[in-house]
């Protein structure tokens, strides 16, 4: 029973190490959260994949807008969180 203590010391205190970085940037003095950079930059390249689906002549190709956009917007702001966070 001794053994255990130790143990849970330290499965308990590798638990609290996720919580050292603050998950917010500065920009001139203010602090914004990640997650709104991710989602500008996501909303960014979407409207960027849309503008070249466009220019190709391929913008109905993969399905209505209404569902795609968001899809778009959603997968490159997790690539972006997951590339610089």
């Amino acid at each position: 029973m001794p053994v255990i203590r130790p143990i849970l010391l330290i499965v308990f205190s590798l638990t609290a190490s996720g919580c050292t970085m603050p998950q917010s940037i500065s920009v001139l003095g203010s602090f914004f959260p990640d997650w709104l950079f991710c989602s500008v930059a996501g909303l960014v390249l979407a409207l960027l994949v849309r503008a070249v689906l466009i220019k190709l002549g391929q913008a109905r190709a993969l399905g209505p807008p209404v569902i795609v956009q968001p899809t778009l917007m959603l997968l490159f702001a997790l690539l972006v969180w997951l590339i610089f966070f």
